[in-house]
Formats: structure tokens, C-alpha cells, sequence
């Protein structure tokens, strides 16, 4: 017999494979999966594009998102632009795409 788990874990936990911005990476596996270093990673968390959340030993974790997010960094930074301005390309692109999904919400709202 398999003893059942207990607590809130339990009801939706799969539900956090699905879940974009749920922080299921660690600095080092992030900075593999993105082939870069953890003091690039760290740059972006100074430059205020990514606030990691913190696993209660204090180790940054991060987000499927974020990772996206890093990733287009990277792209402009490997391109010639400067960090500062690559995080701002980005903050704005990321905003841009916000407003868009939410207009196309509505849209859809309002046919139904």
C-alpha cells in the first residue's frame, strides 16, 4: 500500500509543471540551460529585470518566464547591446506582450 501524502502539496501539485512562473530552477541549472554563467544570471537580478525567489537556504531559484526572459537578454548582449540597455529592450518587449494577451482577452470577452 502507498501511504498517501498529506498537507496542501498534495491537491494541484502537478499543476506546478504547468505553471510558468513557478521557481523550479536553480541558478545552476538555469545558467546551463542557457548557456551563460550564474554572474550573468546574477547581473540581471541587479539590473532589476529578475528578482529570483529564494529557497528557504537562500538559494535563487527561478521561472520558466524569467528564463525566456534571460534568454533574449542574452541574445541582445551577444548582438553588441550593453546589459543595461538589453534589460530594458526586454522589460519593454515583456510589457508590450502583457498588454497585447490582455486585449486579445477581452476581445474574446466581448464576443461571447
Amino acid at each position: 500500500m502507498i501511504p498517501e501524502q498529506e498537507g496542501p502539496a498534495t491537491p494541484g501539485a502537478a499543476d506546478k509543471f504547468d505553471d510558468e512562473h513557478y521557481p523550479g530552477y536553480t541558478m545552476g541549472r538555469a545558467a546551463d540551460m542557457l548557456g551563460t554563467t550564474q554572474g550573468f544570471l546574477r547581473s540581471l537580478d541587479e539590473a532589476g529585470l529578475i528578482t529570483p525567489q529564494r529557497s528557504p537556504g537562500g538559494h535563487r531559484r527561478y521561472s520558466r518566464h524569467q528564463l525566456r526572459l534571460a534568454a533574449r537578454v542574452r541574445e541582445l548582449v551577444d548582438q553588441g547591446t550593453a546589459i543595461d540597455a538589453a534589460c530594458r529592450i526586454v522589460t519593454l518587449e515583456d510589457q508590450l506582450h502583457e498588454a497585447q494577451r490582455l486585449n486579445q482577452s477581452r476581445r474574446l470577452d466581448t464576443v461571447d
